[in-house]
């Protein structure tokens, strides 16, 4: 059997923690803050872990892991 591509957007991405679990950055962090309150923006630092509906999807493109 040939061997699988890894979709190169996701390896980009995404992160496998130790547990199996998906981290990715937060999004609306980038641009047009003004309109946010602090709370939003403090909030959206750093990362995330993925909701276990995306996970699914996001780990057939990535066959082996990371």
């Amino acid at each position: 059997m040939p061997k699988l591509k890894t979709k190169s957007g996701a390896k980009k991405r995404f992160k496998i923690t130790a547990t199996g679990k998906l981290k990715a950055g937060v999004a609306g962090k980038r641009h047009r803050l003004i309109s946010h309150n602090g709370k939003y923006i403090r909030q959206q630092r750093g990362t995330k872990v993925m909701s276990a509906s995306d996970v699914k999807t996001i780990k057939t493109y990535l066959p082996y892991g990371l």
